[in-house]
């Protein structure tokens, strides 16, 4: 799977990912062929490039879940763009807490985790999906620490909202990929001011400024070392600051190359004094991410496809070491009490299919994905 920008699509490339208008409706389906009014009609979308496939690579493997979750991201971001705007220009909420029920509806109900698959992202929308994003996993997150209705809703809303204040950021600022300690604060202090007009819009609703605000607070101790525990952070808050630092590490940008879910875990798991463990368990138990499926590097550089994931300990999974082919148990400690992930085996997509009834020959037991024909 390749990234091309839109200035060098060419017709008679296969899409490796369904492209949607903002209504969801289906466009252009994965493995279809690029044609002039297909590149055409992607430059009009404001798309700054597709992922495509190789000329002999098959169509990644995407599920029924996979289908809906990019659907439900290209809509609600445009929901979300129109949203932010609106409240800047008018200083009152219009939709915000619609879109908010909207994910909890879709998200915030989940009996089982979904692969959080994240889309490409520039400079220009890059606020619209984080926050898209952010959001989705403080509905998954409080659904799985079952914290009350009313703490998801606020959680879910703060996460929509809480970076409204980066967009007055001035354009020149924006732009740029390193900034200056001074242009650092510029931001730093429209994001504050995002956070008194947060406190404007949601009057009825102090807890939405409080917990994005003291979720910024726990974000920046990680980098300024600020002892922060004596701060009683609101359960959102403590939701928020797990999911925006996950989402942010994960990121993919045209800019730079996102870190792997395994590294924002341990950057987690690292941090306790910003992230709290039990919101960073909500995360393990929400999304995928050692996997039946996943390649992975370990410590001692050697190669390995995890085959059981372990849902006590999600960095200690059975593997499969591609050197010789024994199958190694990471959670026994007595054993391989030496041997540790070091991180995930990166690529454009994710997305594998296993030799299911090989595994079940083995004796190994993994739960088998409905995969989508490709029509």
């Amino acid at each position: 799977m390749l990234f091309v920008k839109q200035t060098d699509l060419k017709t008679g490339m296969r899409l490796a990912r369904p492209i949607y208008n903002k209504d969801g409706v289906l466009l252009y389906e994965r493995n279809s062929k690029l044609t002039t009014q297909g590149i055409e009609s992607i430059k009009n979308f404001g798309l700054i490039g597709i992922f495509v496939l190789e000329p002999a690579e098959p169509v990644p493997p995407m599920t029924q879940a996979d289908i809906d979750f990019e659907r439900f991201q290209t809509m609600n971001v445009f929901s979300i763009q129109e949203e932010m705007e609106k409240i800047l220009q008018t200083k009152r909420l219009a939709k915000l807490p619609t879109i908010a029920a909207n994910i909890i509806k879709n998200y915030g109900h989940l009996d089982k985790k979904i692969n959080f698959v994240q889309n490409l992202r520039s400079k220009e929308d890059y606020i619209y999906k984080h926050s898209l994003n952010v959001s989705i996993l403080c509905a998954m997150i409080t659904h799985v620490l079952n914290m009350r209705v009313d703490e998801q809703l606020e959680a879910v809303q703060a996460a929509v909202i809480h970076d409204i204040g980066k967009l007055t950021v001035p354009k020149s600022i924006a732009d740029k990929d390193v900034l200056t300690s001074e242009e650092q604060e510029a931001v730093r202090s429209a994001q504050i001011q995002g956070f008194d007009l947060i406190d404007l819009v949601f009057s009825s609703s102090p807890n939405i400024k409080r917990i994005c605000s003291q979720a910024q607070r726990a974000l920046e101790s990680v980098e300024t070392g600020d002892d922060i525990s004596a701060m009683k952070m609101v359960n959102g808050a403590r939701v928020l600051a797990v999911a925006d630092a996950f989402d942010t590490m994960t990121a993919m940008q045209a800019e730079k190359a996102p870190e792997s879910e395994v590294a924002a875990l341990k950057h987690l798991l690292d941090n306790p004094q910003a992230f709290d463990r039990e919101i960073v368990d909500g995360l393990i138990h929400a999304v995928n991410i050692l996997y039946p499926g996943v390649s992975v590097e370990l410590n001692t550089g050697e190669k390995a496809l995890v085959i059981t994931a372990n849902e006590e300990n999600i960095l200690e999974p059975m593997i499969l070491m591609f050197g010789d082919n024994s199958i190694v148990d990471l959670s026994n400690r007595v054993t391989y009490g030496d041997l540790e992930i070091k991180d995930i085996m990166k690529t454009m997509d994710n997305r594998h299919v296993m030799d299911m009834e090989l595994l079940k020959k083995q004796g190994i037991q993994v739960e088998e994905p409905e995969y989508v024909p490709v029509s």
